[in-house]
């Protein structure tokens, strides 16, 4: 092992919960040693050959989920600004912080690129969507959006990089993984690294904040239990994601830009709900430690690069109890089982062929009128990879979407799977997200905390001002 480096806080995960800390704590005291060490590298160099020859090359680690910026890099980019969305914030801070939180990261982006319109503002047309959901025992989520676009977050994200490299006390260390937390007498007291070419170095710090993004959970969770912290069984969210031609939710998109939908199934009542909206947008594959393929979506802010489609995520929550305690390896096994069904690429469907029992093969697809957008999709059965609680579930949920989107329960729908968020072990931490190891804190999506790029910001300025407040 080298030898020792000293730094006030280390930072494990580049994304926008470990970035907004490392911001927040040289805007509060430049003189601060940062190091921010991620799996992944710096946003320059990421690059994903599926972009240009569409075929995943399963590339250790993956440039699309790792690296600076997280999976924020090359994502939708869209910042919620309602304490409602994207994670659970309030239950730590209050409502009034939260929102004064959202405000202040919302500046912050906008400090460094962000476009200036918003979307979904509370205007008549919301009011009116809100009241036709509830004819339907539909609720819809207001909620204001700023968009960055793919194009323009990895442009933003990269400013930040810029900024805190070149003019503060910040190191960013690429692939390079955290092996081991070091804790004497109750306090963390640093971390030991490794680079990709195994080279072992320990960095002492009285502050560690653990930041790994929805990538790194699975970590986050091993290295709780070795240390002892308490780990809460959080929702798993499985699901697909759907895709249509722009017509079908124009109405929708063009007031609120994404449509946040909750519904409660008919016949086993599951929490069903839509996420990350993304009209005129393209449906992407990411890929997580051991090889598993799930898919996503984003779309540009510049409407010129638009598609004929809308794609969205609809999730079924389930919140499982004792004795089970492996949520996340849950969702590993149903997104390892499509994988396995495919040969690695992600699963596409028709509605239609699901409601009849059949497998979608390629002649059917090739009737499709909705083209799907990812080509790599290979057409198979979801009723061979999901159970038939989360089948039907959706299904429901897609026929009760219909009454505010007609054609969206339509046999020429999309469903590819599977979509899974990795942010299921929630750590228990304090109201500033502390863990009960002094100088130890866990934030953003990989700690069950926020499930979005503005909550997992605000909480590294939470956890920022406190380390601040100590040092």
């Amino acid at each position: 092992m080298s030898e020792t480096l000293q730094y006030d806080a280390v930072i494990i995960g580049a994304g926008p919960a470990g970035i907004f800390t490392a911001l927040e704590i040289s805007e509060k005291k430049p003189d601060a040693r940062v190091l921010i060490v991620d799996m992944g590298r710096a946003l320059k160099s990421r690059v994903c050959p599926m972009r240009t020859t569409g075929k995943c090359m399963n590339c250790q680690p993956c440039a699309i989920v790792h690296g600076w910026a997280g999976a924020g890099a090359f994502s939708d980019g869209k910042l919620s600004l309602s304490p409602e969305v994207g994670g659970h914030i309030s239950d730590y801070v209050g409502e009034k912080e939260a929102m004064a939180l959202l405000r202040y990261a919302d500046e912050q982006y906008l400090r460094f690129g962000a476009p200036q319109e918003i979307h979904g503002l509370n205007t008549p047309m919301v009011d009116h969507f809100r009241y036709e959901a509830s004819k339907h025992n539909i609720h819809l989520v207001p909620c204001p959006v700023r968009h960055l676009g793919t194009e323009h977050a990895a442009a933003v994200l990269g400013a930040m990089y810029d900024h805190l490299i070149e003019k503060t006390n910040t190191e960013f260390a690429e692939r390079t993984a955290a092996q081991e937390l070091l804790v004497e007498d109750g306090h963390i007291r640093g971390v030991v690294l490794q680079d990709a070419q195994g080279n072992r170095r320990q960095c002492r710090a009285p502050f560690v904040v653990a930041a790994p993004g929805r990538g790194g959970a699975a970590w986050l969770a091993e290295q709780s239990h070795a240390l002892g912290l308490e780990v809460l069984n959080n929702e798993v969210d499985i699901g697909v994601r759907v895709e249509v031609p722009n017509a079908v939710m124009d109405h929708l998109t063009e007031h609120l830009y994404e449509a946040k939908l909750i519904y409660y199934s008919d016949t086993y009542e599951n929490k069903v709900r839509t996420f990350c909206m993304n009209p005129g947008g393209v449906v992407s594959e990411e890929h997580y430690e051991g090889g598993i393929a799930v898919v996503n979506g984003h779309s540009y802010g510049d409407k010129s690069l638009w598609t004929e489609n809308t794609n969205f995520s609809i999730l079924v929550s389930t919140h499982f109890t004792e004795p089970f305690n492996q949520p996340i390896e849950y969702g590993r096994y149903i997104a390892k089982l499509a994988n396995m069904l495919t040969g690695g690429p992600i699963m596409v469907q028709r509605l239609g062929d699901l409601l009849q029992g059949r497998r979608t093969d390629a002649s059917r697809l090739a009737k499709s009128t909705t083209r799907p957008t990812l080509s790599s999709a290979v057409p198979g059965d979801l009723s061979f990879v999901l159970p038939n609680r989360y089948l039907q579930s959706i299904v429901e949920a897609l026929r009760a979407f219909d009454k505010l989107a007609p054609g969206l329960y339509s046999r020429n729908t999309l469903l590819y799977g599977v979509e899974v968020k990795f942010y299921s072990s929630k750590v228990s931490v304090a109201n500033n997200f502390e863990t009960k190891v002094a100088g130890l804190y866990t934030i953003g999506d990989g700690a069950g905390i926020t499930r979005g790029l503005m909550q997992a910001s605000c909480t590294g300025v939470v956890v920022a001002r406190d380390i601040v407040s100590k040092l």
